[in-house]
């Protein structure tokens, strides 16, 4: 299948070591469904879904997780 403007966006998400770009929230929570086995420190999709997600008000991080 060739990549088309529509496609592209799904296929940029495939890769963990490479920045989707912006995301919709329904864009955000497939890539965390996708990258569920990957850890955001790691897996640049995962780390630009739930920056989407947590800035959308649509996930709420625990303490433990914000930065020191």
């Amino acid at each position: 299948m060739p990549l088309t403007n529509l496609n592209m966006h799904v296929a940029a998400m495939l890769a963990c070591g490479r920045d989707p770009g912006a995301l919709t929230t329904e864009q955000a929570h497939a890539a965390m469904q996708l990258h569920l086995d990957c850890t955001v420190d790691r897996c640049r999709v995962r780390r630009r879904a739930r920056t989407t997600l947590v800035e959308a008000g649509r996930c709420v991080l625990d303490e433990r997780a914000l930065p020191l």
